[in-house]
């Protein structure tokens, strides 16, 4: 397992990264945060290594740059700017695809809560490069009008006792025109603290991109 830290300059921004590279992987999974959190963030963390295990790479990145991160504590607007983060992402994917590391890997992206409607919002513009999309506890409802145009089979995961977040995820749900699976984890909230919670989402996570990284995108025209 290749691990390395980056700082990615993009169109003058620079972000932090964390790259997880095992040998010969099978696809690569772009981290999107929300909410406020981070790279750091010990629930992702925990995924990416589930994704890591079997034989994922992952990037795990702030999509904020720390300044703007420091803002977005007294202000909480950042974290809903939705377009700004998916032009973040897009920025990361073509990077990706330009480093001889990563470049011939099929990329996926794991978002969590706000960052599952950059996510999505992002695999809109995307559609030859995303193969696939995992929200855990998402808002995928915040992509708004893009969610008709993603063509990247994706996977909604709600905890069972996340009800305002299940209705917003069902909503979003019948929106989308590619493949497309919504899986509630019983008895979990929306941050998936409980026993054996987190690991539903890995396991669900894994099995999804395994299933889709290694196989050309399919591409559903709109119903």
């Amino acid at each position: 397992m290749e691990q390395l830290a980056l700082r990615i300059d993009l169109r003058s921004t620079m972000l932090e990264a964390d790259l997880s590279l095992p040998i010969r992987a099978r696809g690569l999974v772009l981290f999107a945060h929300g909410s406020g959190s981070s790279r750091l963030s010990p629930r992702n963390r925990q995924v990416a290594q589930q994704l890591n295990e079997a034989g994922l790479a992952t990037v795990l990145v702030d999509l904020l740059t720390p300044a703007e991160g420091a803002a977005d504590e007294r202000t909480r607007q950042l974290r809903f700017d939705i377009a700004l983060l998916a032009d973040r992402l897009i920025d990361l994917t073509d990077w990706l695809r330009a480093q001889g590391r990563t470049s011939s890997l099929n990329i996926g992206y794991f978002g969590a809560s706000t960052g599952a409607g950059a996510a999505l919002a992002a695999a809109a513009q995307r559609p030859d490069t995303v193969c696939a999309v995992v929200s855990r506890g998402g808002r995928p409802d915040l992509a708004g009008q893009a969610l008709a145009r993603v063509r990247a089979p994706t996977l909604l995961v709600v905890g069972g006792n996340d009800r305002a977040v299940i209705e917003l995820n069902r909503q979003a749900l019948a929106l989308l025109r590619c493949q497309k699976h919504m899986a509630i984890v019983p008895g979990a909230t929306h941050l998936f603290e409980e026993p054996g919670a987190l690991g539903a989402v890995s396991a669900l996570a894994r099995d999804w991109f395994l299933s889709h990284l290694d196989h050309p995108l399919q591409v559903v025209p709109p119903a």
